[in-house]
C-alpha cells in the first residue's frame, strides 16, 4: 500500500522570533569593520530589534577587549589592605566595616603582598583559639598593568579568582582589580540620583564657587585650578589625597577640611572614590583666631 508523500510540517503561525533572532536576521549582511558593526547595533536599536540593555551590554562586549587592567583597577592608595603583623582583634572591626569579602595581606608594605585573605576564613578564629593569618592565606595572582580586560577574564573564569594584584613595570604594586571591576564593564554600574555626569572635566567649578573633581584626577590638575600647593609623598590623585587623609575609604556624604580647602566625599563605594565637592574655607575672622 503506498503512503502518501509526506508534507513538510506548517510553520507555528504563533512563534514570535526572539531579540536575538531578529537582530541574526538583521545582521545578515557582514559589517565591514568593527565601526560598521557599531552602526548596525545602532540601528537595531533604533527598529527596536534591541533594547536598550541589550545594546549597552553588547557595546560593553566590544569594549573590553580595547581596555587594560590599568583603566579599572582600584589604586594602590585606595586598597583595602592588611598587614600580616596585625592582630584579629584589631583588623576585624576594619574587615567589618568594608564590608569587603576579600583582602590583600602584606608584610612590611603594600609592595609586598603575601596573599589574600577571605573574610569568611576568619570565623575560624571565633571557632578556635589558635589563629594563625599566615595560614589563613590564599596565594595571591599578580598581573601587569597592560593586561587586557577580555584575556583577564577568560583567566579569571579559568582559574575561579575573584581578584589579582596589579604591578606596574618595576614590580611595585599599582593596585588590584577583582572580576567584579571587569563584569561591571559589560553590565555598567548601578547609577543612581548622586552619580555624577560623564564630563570629560576633571575639575568643574558650579555657580556657588564651588569645584566637582574627579577622584582620579591628577594633584598637580587640582593645584593649577584651585592654586593650591599639596604635595602628597607617593600619591598621585586626589582620591589618594583624601583617603590618605581620612585614614580610610570614606563613604558618600563624608567630609574633610585640608589645607584649608571643604572635601566633601559626592560618590563613592566600599572600594574607592569616584567623585568630591571642594570649596575654599571662610577664612576664620581675626577676633575667633
Amino acid at each position: 500500500m503506498d503512503l502518501p508523500p509526506s508534507r513538510p510540517p506548517k510553520p507555528n503561525s504563533n512563534h514570535k522570533p526572539n531579540w536575538l533572532e531578529r537582530l541574526t536576521a538583521f545582521l545578515l549582511r557582514e559589517p565591514e569593520d568593527r565601526e560598521e558593526l557599531v552602526e548596525l547595533l545602532h540601528s537595531a536599536f533604533e527598529r527596536h530589534l534591541l533594547d536598550a540593555d541589550a545594546l549597552e551590554m553588547i557595546e560593553g562586549v566590544l569594549q573590553v577587549g580595547d581596555l587594560q587592567v590599568r583603566d579599572v583597577m582600584v589604586p594602590r592608595a585606595q586598597m583595602d589592605a592588611i598587614d600580616l603583623a596585625a592582630e584579629p582583634k584589631d583588623f576585624i572591626p576594619y574587615v567589618i566595616d568594608t564590608a569587603h569579602s576579600r583582602f590583600p595581606v602584606y608584610e612590611g608594605s603594600k609592595d609586598n603582598i603575601v596573599g589574600i585573605l577571605l573574610a569568611k576564613d576568619l570565623l575560624r578564629y571565633y571557632a578556635s583559639q589558635q589563629f594563625d593569618l599566615r595560614r589563613m592565606l590564599r596565594p595571591a595572582v599578580f598581573i601587569p598593568e597592560s593586561k587586557r580586560l577580555n584575556v583577564l577574564l577568560k583567566e579569571f573564569r579559568a582559574n575561579r579568582n575573584h581578584m589579582a594584584i596589579v604591578v606596574d613595570e618595576y614590580g611595585g604594586v599599582a593596585g588590584l582589580v577583582t572580576i567584579e571591576d571587569v563584569v561591571e564593564q559589560i553590565v555598567g554600574d548601578i547609577e543612581d540620583e548622586y552619580d555624577e555626569d560623564d564630563s570629560e572635566d576633571n575639575v568643574r567649578p558650579d555657580r556657588q564657587g564651588r569645584w566637582r573633581v574627579k577622584a582620579m584626577t591628577p594633584v598637580g590638575d587640582l593645584n593649577a585650578v584651585l592654586g593650591s600647593a599639596y604635595a602628597p609623598d607617593g600619591i598621585d590623585t586626589v582620591g589618594g589625597l583624601v583617603v590618605t587623609e581620612f585614614g580610610r575609604v570614606p563613604k558618600r556624604g563624608d567630609a574633610i577640611s585640608i589645607d584649608g580647602f571643604h572635601f566633601r566625599v559626592l560618590r563613592a563605594d566600599s572600594r574607592r572614590v569616584y567623585s568630591l565637592l571642594v570649596e575654599r574655607e571662610a577664612p576664620v575672622p581675626a577676633d575667633e583666631a
